[in-house]
């Protein structure tokens, strides 16, 4: 594998027993990019990502890697490959930032840790701008110090693919941008295949280089934010009007709502801010 590797979908199903939630997938991924998926709560978008890394097998059809049914390859063969953040971490134990990332080393590594890998863990820590928790402890961590650890293991595993689930959703404003354009910049300057699932439309369609949008178990829409990113489009799959605007060559939603919310203020509601004697403005 490497940048111009492949992922195709062939007639992809999976379902929950009776329960179907893929059907007959078919989709062609190619070269280095950063790829956004979007839809509706329940739609399979991680059971989508699930099945091209393992953890779930499809029912029917195959997901290929370079042309190769992912079922042909060695569990550790696929994590050389295919890294993967997971939306939330269920990482209890004690472990330090430096080794719960250096966990993502595991694939290529020996029986020991090399200077190599613990000088690309710091690396990735500085690239993330949380060097200064490599000591700490992994479970003492917040929401948003996780997902940014959970990031840097993935990153370690120096993938072909890296499938990241909400990787945004615990960060604020501000770091929801720092790690949508540390990801776009990875995936053109590392060759890496970025695939991301997204809920926060604006992000995926300023950052994107691709969109695939599922809709009641399927692929919907695929192609550049503008092509997917539609009035149309978002009504019909998420029921919601709206406004697109050009944002420098770029979609942007601003979200309709029928209701007036134009009321006034009720009558005694109202935030008031208490100063301390010392303020200079008290």
């Amino acid at each position: 594998m490497g940048a111009n590797m492949e992922l195709r979908f062939e007639g992809m199903s999976f379902s929950y027993a009776s329960v179907p939630v893929l059907q007959d997938v078919c989709l062609e991924l190619e070269r280095a990019q950063f790829i956004s998926i979007i839809g509706p709560n329940g739609v399979g978008k991680s059971t989508l990502i699930h099945c091209i890394n393992k953890i779930l097998s499809p029912t029917a059809g195959t997901v290929l890697l370079d042309g190769i049914d992912v079922s042909e390859y060695p569990q550790k063969e696929i994590a050389k490959h295919v890294g993967y953040v997971p939306y939330t971490s269920s990482d209890t134990f004690p472990l330090t930032v430096v080794d719960t990332v250096l966990l993502g080393r595991h694939p290529h590594a020996s029986w020991r840790t090399s200077d190599e890998d613990l000088e690309m863990v710091y690396t990735t820590l500085r690239q993330l701008e949380i060097e200064d928790l490599a000591m700490r402890h992994f479970n003492e961590l917040s929401a948003g110090q996780h997902q940014k650890v959970m990031l840097a293991r993935g990153l370690v595993q120096c993938p072909d693919i890296l499938l990241l689930d909400e990787p945004t959703s615990n960060l604020d404003i501000k770091h929801q941008l720092g790690i949508s354009r540390l990801l776009k910049h990875l995936s053109r300057e590392k060759g890496i295949m970025v695939i991301m699932i997204s809920h926060d439309l604006n992000i995926a369609a300023r950052y994107s280089d691709n969109i695939i949008m599922m809709h009641k178990g399927g692929i919907y829409a695929v192609g550049t934010p503008k092509e997917v990113m539609t009035k149309e489009n978002i009504m019909h799959v998420y029921g919601v009007d709206c406004d697109i605007v050009d944002d420098g060559g770029r979609p942007h939603m601003i979200m309709k709502d029928d209701e007036d919310l134009s009321e006034p203020v009720p009558q005694g509601a109202r935030c008031t801010t208490i100063l301390p004697q010392d303020s200079p403005t008290a």
